[in-house]
């Protein structure tokens, strides 16, 4: 039972991690994203699409991350070329996708809420035999798909990329101290677009996983707030990568728990907030942390 909800916990992690960190870097930047969650729809959405059409899931990712990335480049055109309230674009794009799954998918398929199409291509599984049958080891290493491998590597790699490279340091400086950065030559605002273009990205490959990797259909409801979770990791994680993976394996765990507790007879509406009560007192827990830390400091 441990194994499978250790196993189940990295299952729920991956879009989560996926679209933190590419929260994580446009915050960096400058930018909160606040429209993660409508560029995992869109992504969850096409990567079925494509995975149906193609019998191809590498062909799905990318088709999910180009429609993510296009999503992003609109939303911060809006936020730094039109001086829009990122918030509100954000909370706004949330709602105009949905709104325009819904219609797509009714209008295009005649059909509402959710999409089941023949011959997806899912997400492979990597089965490792040297620690398949450990337990625990098992659980946590075996039987996992590309993504959710490519998810943690992304992290060191994130980390070394915003403290070693020049654009990373670049990103960093537009997010600091635009004024000082242009002072220097740099753009900001170019800065702002690519990394809002790469959280799209990363949110569309979280979205096509909740399809091809996970349940295999589409529903307009699949991302269940995960981009909020996002969110709430690199708060947690306050714009570090390894904290940040630290708290959307949290929210990951709970996510499979509440998925277990489901079939348990427990009443869904209730567990299913399970997650989401964990961010309110986590981000509590860390605020009063900080707090009493700035306290003693001073």
């Amino acid at each position: 039972m441990i194994d499978n909800i250790i196993h189940a916990a990295f299952l729920m992690t991956t879009p989560i991690l996926l679209a933190a960190l590419g929260g994580l870097v446009n915050r960096v930047a400058g930018l909160v994203n606040i429209g993660l969650d409508s560029m995992m729809l869109a992504g969850a959405l096409v990567g079925l699409m494509v995975a149906s059409q193609t019998g191809s899931w590498p062909a799905a990712l990318v088709a999910a991350a180009l429609v993510g990335g296009l999503l992003g480049l609109l939303m911060s055109l809006t936020v730094t070329r039109l001086q829009a309230n990122e918030i509100i674009v954000g909370l706004g794009f949330n709602i105009a996708v949905a709104g325009l799954v819904r219609f797509f998918l009714k209008s295009w398929y005649g059909t509402s809420g959710t999409l089941s199409l023949p011959d997806v291509a899912m997400l492979p599984r990597i089965h490792i035999p040297v620690v398949a049958d450990i337990p625990v080891l098992g659980a946590i290493f075996s039987d996992h798909d590309p993504l959710t491998w490519a998810a943690w590597l992304l992290v060191p790699a994130t980390a070394w990329f915003l403290a070693r490279t020049r654009l990373g340091l670049r990103l960093r400086a537009a997010g600091a101290a635009p004024q000082a950065a242009r002072a220097l030559g740099l753009n900001p605002l170019n800065l702002r677009d690519a990394s809002t273009v790469f959280a799209g990205a990363m949110s569309g490959l979280a979205g096509a996983y909740l399809c091809i990797g996970v349940v295999g259909i589409f529903n307009e409801g699949i991302t269940a707030g995960r981009g909020f979770l996002a969110l709430a990791a690199f708060y947690f994680g306050r714009n570090r990568p390894w904290p940040t993976a630290l708290g959307a394996l949290l929210f990951g765990l709970f996510d499979a728990i509440q998925i277990r507790l489901q079939g348990r007879g427990l009443p869904a509406e209730l567990v299913q907030t399970l997650p989401y009560v964990m961010v309110i007192v986590i981000l509590t827990l860390v605020a009063i942390t900080l707090k009493r830390a700035r306290n003693k400091g001073a």
